[in-house]
């Protein structure tokens, strides 16, 4: 005899989202205004990478970094609005089983290297300001390159963790995702087996890859302001707050809207607060990070406008 809800369990071979499906009349507004934030967050991105990469004075550890932020954020932006911008014209917006576990695999990979990645760039402005003289020995390419690639393998090994163990899973329905994007925790709640494992994985992860970073650039930020208070002038202090005042910016940005999306109560639910939140955790935060360096940072905004000349000059000669 087969138990009764053993007979109720179907194999889930595709999701169904429900992010946005509260406003079909808005689905072609939706979609422009998404194309926009891809297009601003793949243009940005990128310029800086290419600024960075033809400017010499630009060759040292902090655009170092920078230029595998930019990167990551064009690979992480492009895991969830591709496929966002393609659903807004379907009327049952779907995604395979496939497919939705590969968006987990670099969804959490992307992640969690950038939270790592923020972290590895806080010690560089830590050693800048407050180790000065020790710089150029404790941030050498060696280690920068050490730091860059650690970064990548605990948002890959974390990743794929999470990822064999979804395939563990037996869901049997409801398929439906309410959301835009699929994640490990919308998997959890589908699921009619034991979650036990996954759940326990997941919190590790969370104070490893997301917590210890927070809390190394929360450390590392005092020590730097501390340092930089010490410093006799004004001049000096202005001048030394000016080094790490992006990378500030954009570590509050990253860390505050990440906690806010996943550690935020469940009381008072609602599906378009909660599409709001991620929407500044997935999308948002790549798109700001280019604007934000390019606007506090002096030899960026330097190298792009020389960039731009160039190109206008290029353009009328050639005309």
């Amino acid at each position: 005899v087969v138990p009764l809800e053993m007979n109720n369990q179907t194999d889930v071979t595709e999701f169904i989202f429900l992010g946005f499906s509260n406003h079909p009349s808005l689905q072609s507004l939706f979609f422009l205004v998404f194309l926009v934030i891809y297009l601003t967050t793949l243009f940005g991105n990128t310029l800086i990478i290419m600024a960075i990469r033809v400017s010499p004075a630009l060759h040292i550890p902090m655009y170092y970094f920078l230029s595998n932020l930019s990167f990551l954020d064009i690979c992480y932006t492009s895991t969830t609005i591709p496929g966002m911008l393609v659903n807004f014209f379907q009327e049952k917006k779907t995604i395979s089983y496939e497919g939705c576990l590969s968006q987990i695999f670099f969804l959490v990979t992307c992640a969690g290297t950038e939270g790592v990645l923020l972290a590895a760039m806080a010690y560089d402005r830590y050693v800048a300001i407050c180790h000065p003289l020790q710089y150029p020995v404790l941030m050498s390419v060696k280690a920068c390159v050490c730091l860059v690639s650690g970064s990548w393998l605990c948002g890959l090994v974390n990743s794929v963790t999470h990822t064999v163990l979804a395939t563990t899973l037996t869901l049997c329905g409801p398929n439906q995702i309410s959301h835009f994007f699929c994640d490990i925790p919308f998997l959890l709640k589908l699921s009619c087996s034991d979650t036990s494992l996954n759940e326990f994985v997941l919190y590790v992860a969370s104070a490893a890859i997301g917590l210890s970073p927070c809390l190394l650039t929360a450390v590392s930020y005092i020590l730097i302001i501390s340092a930089i208070l010490r410093i006799p002038s004004a001049q000096g202090r202005s001048k030394a707050f000016s080094t790490c005042a992006s990378h500030l910016t954009v570590v509050v940005i990253f860390f505050g809207t990440a906690n806010f999306n996943y550690d935020r109560p469940n009381v008072g639910y609602n599906l378009d607060m909660d599409i709001l939140v991620s929407v500044l955790f997935c999308v948002g935060t790549p798109m700001f990070n280019p604007i934000i360096y390019s606007l506090r940072n002096k030899e960026i905004k330097g190298v792009l406008r020389k960039l731009s000349k160039e190109c206008w000059f290029s353009s009328e000669t050639s005309g």
